[in-house]
């Protein structure tokens, strides 16, 4: 367990850094309240969804911290991760240019508040998901003795993981102000839509009971909506 508490520490440590150097370099200053809060509610949702963990789920958490790239994992889910990272890092470094360097976008101080409401909602999200689902991994591949989850938040849409990364995306380029992030919202979203489709061509092929389970639970993220 202390193992997997430094490697919670280091990777988030990591992350924040990362993801900052990409922010204030986009930005051109280090001046910038609204990345500082940003990174601020990353870091405490990260720690906050490690701790719990790290109490109920240590197995879980060690899947978690294993990396992009995992055994069992299909190539076109390590493509499409590579992706996300180059992607992620260039979206951050454009909405910093664009609200503190270009300054083409104006967001009103209450849609920046929504938005940072909107972040910790998602680390919040995500909780009831880990409680629910074991299995949780961040790579697509079925592990060892998996079963269908179909309970707490996974009896309402398949893919509650995603619907709280939904929150996540929408609220960063709102904190940050820039209004043409949600461009990148957009595309993200639909890149997330896209794997979770892959997801469960996978699921069905390889997992007993999930046509079943498709079956049962109509809705991928938006109930109602898709």
């Amino acid at each position: 367990m202390q193992k997997l508490l430094v490697q919670l520490a280091v990777q988030t440590a990591v992350t924040i850094a990362v993801m900052g150097t990409f922010l204030f370099a986009g930005a051109g200053t280090w001046r910038w309240m609204q990345a500082w809060i940003f990174l601020a509610l990353f870091a405490a949702g990260s720690v906050l969804a490690g701790a719990f963990l790290l109490l109920r789920d240590p197995g879980l958490l060690a899947s978690r911290l294993g990396g992009p790239v995992q055994k069992g994992q299909p190539l076109w889910d390590r493509l499409f991760l590579l992706c996300t990272v180059i992607g992620w890092c260039l979206w951050l470094a454009l909405m910093a240019a664009d609200s503190q360097r270009w300054h083409f976008s104006h967001v009103p101080v209450w849609l920046e508040v929504a938005g940072a409401v909107s972040i910790a909602a998602g680390f919040l999200a995500v909780i009831p998901v880990f409680a629910a689902n074991s299995f949780a991994s961040p790579t697509v591949h079925v592990q060892s003795g998996q079963r269908v989850i179909d309970t707490g938040p996974y009896a309402i849409v398949r893919h509650p993981m995603y619907a709280g990364a939904l929150l996540h995306f929408i609220g960063i380029p709102l904190l940050l102000g820039s209004a043409y992030g949600l461009i990148g919202t957009a595309l993200i979203t639909l890149a997330m839509a896209r794997r979770a489709v892959g997801e469960e061509r996978t699921l069905q092929r390889e997992l007993a009971g999930y046509s079943d389970y498709m079956q049962r639970v109509r809705w991928r993220l938006i109930p109602g909506v898709w």
